[in-house]
């Protein structure tokens, strides 16, 4: 009997989980994790890097030498004038010529190909930058919505439990003889809408989940954490310290800036066509078993196409110019940019500080001074529903100002290309 209880006490052992695996947490309390994830996880910018490797792998394949080229020659292979039947083999023909051919670019051209080459590496890096830029605005603001889309659910049912309770006190004053029926239908009426609205909020929240499982590389349904908290906004933007920052570390400036190197090397390159290249050969001749004669072959081409070169020199040059002109115009879109959403963030600011610090309080001490007068039949039934609506619509205020805040920040962040 005691062997038989061990053996089954080995048994629930093995079929018990191991100490310490509980599941891991759930992302989503804050933005951080989510940021990582997205980082580790999301495809498209995994397809931005992995392009921008590929990118890379083209610098050296662009300035190398072509490959050489072998060319071998049967001479007389019927063997004429002898009595040897005809063959392929090199040593029983009347000669074979060997030639090894290399051809070799004009001087400067295969390190201005791998110039441009090096540019356009630059701007897939730089393209997997703003990838990620984008990428994390994206999570960001998804983030903050999750977050107001969660905390305005919260308030509503607060809201709606209040609702409750201002019916049954419509219900006894009504029983009482003290209150109308109207107060008591008004009540429920109240309650009614708060109850849609909390259907709304609940379809907000889940496609804010939704979008946030798709930027992280999860499935749609997949269950988020209760978001926690929101980032710290910085205390004060600079406009010129901004600026400076933007023009620093913007990926899309970086890229623009590589097409402007590429389209100058472009154009370097062009102008340098207008001078030959070159094929160089050595030609060994075999008669028999033994190498007799030796031969050296230089050939060239002959740029004769003058007007072609030319279309092609001037395409280059209006490239250029258009790469400059692209990036200036980018330049001032994201001054733009970057202006409106710091004087967008400056005013969700102050927005959330004059509810937060004077709407909300004056809110709830209306609606104090309401209820006792309700109870106290001074005041009627609608002026203490204004009351309650204007506390639901004052913490609504201060969440969404709190999201609109992130939302702005994200952006900065995005135009910066760097977390503030």
């Amino acid at each position: 009997m005691g062997k038989r209880l061990k053996i089954l006490f080995v048994f629930w052992l093995a079929a018990s989980p191991a100490q310490g695996g509980e599941p891991a947490p759930l992302p989503g309390s804050n933005v951080e994790d989510l940021l990582e994830l997205a980082r580790q996880h999301n495809p498209e910018l995994a397809a931005a890097r992995l392009e921008a490797e590929a990118a890379a792998e083209r610098i050296r394949p662009a300035g190398a030498l072509p490959d050489p080229v072998l060319r071998v020659e049967l001479m007389d292979i019927t063997n004429s004038g002898t009595d040897k039947a005809a063959s392929l083999l090199p040593s029983q023909v009347g000669s074979t010529r060997y030639t090894a051919m290399q051809p070799v670019p004009f001087w400067g051209k295969r390190d201005l190909k791998r110039s441009v080459a090096q540019a356009e590496a630059e701007q897939a890096r730089s393209r997997s930058g703003a990838a990620w830029a984008e990428l994390s605005a994206r999570v960001k603001t998804g983030f903050a919505q999750y977050y107001r889309a969660a905390r305005s659910r919260e308030v509503t049912q607060e809201i709606l439990d209040l609702a409750n309770d201002l019916e049954r006190i419509a219900m006894s004053r009504y029983s009482s003889g003290l209150a109308s029926q109207q107060d008591v239908i008004r009540a429920q009426i109240e309650q009614t809408a708060l109850r849609r609205e909390l259907v709304m909020l609940d379809t907000e929240r889940h496609q804010a989940m939704a979008r946030l499982n798709a930027q992280t590389g999860r499935a749609p349904d997949a269950p988020l954490a209760d978001p926690q908290r929101l980032r710290p906004i910085p205390a004060k933007l600079e406009p010129s310290a901004l600026e400076s920052r933007m023009r620093a570390r913007n990926p899309q400036l970086f890229a623009l800036d590589a097409q402007v190197a590429a389209a100058e090397k472009g154009r370097e390159l062009a102008l340098r066509n207008r001078y030959p290249d070159f094929i160089l050969g050595l030609s060994p001749v075999q008669s028999g078993w033994q190498i007799k004669e030796w031969g050296l072959m230089v050939e060239m081409n002959i740029p004769l196409q003058q007007q072609s070169r030319r279309a092609q020199e001037r395409e280059t040059e209006t490239m250029l110019a258009a790469a400059h002109a692209r990036k200036e115009g980018a330049v001032n879109q994201l001054l733009s940019e970057l202006a409106e959403n710091a004087l967008s963030l400056d005013a969700a600011r102050q927005i959330e500080t004059l509810a937060a610090a004077s709407l909300l309080p004056q809110a709830e001490a209306s609606f104090q001074a309401a209820l006792a007068g309700y109870q106290n039949g001074k005041v009627d039934f609608a002026t203490l529903l204004d009351a309650q609506r204007q506390i639901f619509k004052t913490r609504l205020e201060v969440l969404t100002a709190q999201a609109d805040a992130q939302i702005r920040l994200a952006e900065i962040e995005r135009l910066l290309g760097e977390d503030l």
